[in-house]
């Protein structure tokens, strides 16, 4: 399964070209992996933020270098194993299927340090693994879907089904349900992360079904191009902020803001400082922010959202807060229980009251 998808030939930036660190700079070699191309407007152009941060806080103390469109697999395996033999001291792969990859490498490259996004697996000793708990944000967005539809229906644009998505789309629907209980949500599964066409089909399909909030796990502004050309239609920015779309349909969006781990990593690496770790912050962290909610939202309606951020933050309310059942009906939270991290990071099922099947 690709975590970001191919789009075509490889480029190269910031610094020309594997193994060329100039001679006698004792700097410290960030480098970056990425699926996608940094100008997606939505998750690899915030991965690549976080790398532009890194360099605005050491300045000339680090050389940074990346590489976008860069499929999973063999590909993915030759430019960790180039980016490593070219003197990069820290490496940050930066998609749920670099992880095979990512500790394959590890294991040939002891004193490199290896950074892996979205996944689990550490198997070697310079591996870390770093995540965002994007279904925060999922309960925010769902809040304003809810109170905003007209015609009770809305959507999510799924990519793949992977505990990471399948818990975003629970979270957006248990928080449109309560701030609506007539709400219906339709899932599209675009088998992609990062394909246009895909994404604007899937969004102009839902519209035709009456569907008129539109969320979605994928990385273009597509379906809020999409969204755009019906009236009364909205959407959320995915990944960044996308507000070219504000006010409307863009009217909020859940942004992944990397910098500050990105700095914090590569900091505690020059310092001395640096350990293997497994982070998943939130919103609290900062990790998830939630974009300007725009006045195309009800006042009503923004207050509520933002409360609800709020709590989320402050570590008062937990999205996923039993009573909740299974997709089948059998219960899985008990009243006022919390999801154990667990049970959210292995997930693979529907909660309650979302039809159809997710894919095998």
């Amino acid at each position: 399964m690709k975590r970001r998808t191919l789009l075509g030939g490889v480029a190269l930036g910031l610094a020309a070209g594997f193994g060329r660190v100039a001679v006698g700079q004792a700097k410290t070699k960030a480098c970056f992996i990425y699926v996608g191309p940094i100008g997606d407007g939505g998750w690899t152009y915030q991965h690549h933020q976080g790398a532009l941060a890194v360099q605005a806080a050491f300045g000339d103390k680090v050389e940074i270098q990346f590489q976008e469109n860069v499929p999973e697999g063999a590909d993915a395996e030759r430019v960790m194993t180039q980016m490593a033999l070219g003197g990069c001291n820290i490496i940050f792969t930066t998609s749920f299927g670099y992880m095979d990859a990512t500790n394959a490498v590890a294991a040939k490259f002891p004193d490199v340090k290896f950074e892996h996004a979205t996944g689990y697996k550490r198997d070697q000793p310079n591996v870390s693994t770093y995540n965002a708990r994007f279904y925060e944000g999922r309960a925010v967005i769902g809040h304003i879907a809810g109170r905003m539809t007209k015609t009770n229906k809305i959507g999510y644009i799924a990519s793949f089904p992977i505990p990471e998505v399948i818990m975003g789309i629970n979270s957006y629907y248990l928080h449109a349900k309560k701030a609506n209980p007539n709400v219906e949500l339709t899932v599209v599964w675009a088998y992609t992360w990062f394909d246009p066409a895909k994404e604007a089909d899937a969004a102009k399909a839902m519209i035709e079904q009456g569907v008129d909030a539109i969320a979605s796990h994928t990385d273009s502004t597509a379906p809020l191009a999409e969204a755009a050309k019906t009236p009364g239609v909205i959407g959320f920015g995915q990944g960044s902020d996308m507000a070219e779309y504000k006010p409307s349909p863009r009217v909020s969006s859940i942004i992944d803001n990397w910098a500050p781990y990105y700095v914090k990593r590569v900091g505690a690496l020059m310092d001395g400082t640096y350990a293997q770790a497994d982070t998943w912050d939130g919103i609290a962290g900062g990790e998830v922010e939630i974009g300007e909610i725009t006045d195309a939202v009800p006042a009503d309606v923004k207050a509520e959202a933002e409360a609800l951020r709020d709590a989320i933050a402050a570590g008062t309310y937990h999205p996923f807060t039993g009573p909740i059942n299974k997709q089948d009906g059998s219960p899985w939270l008990a009243a006022g229980q919390a999801a154990p991290d667990g049970d959210l990071l292995g997930m693979a099922f529907y909660v309650e009251g979302i039809k159809g099947d997710i894919p095998k």
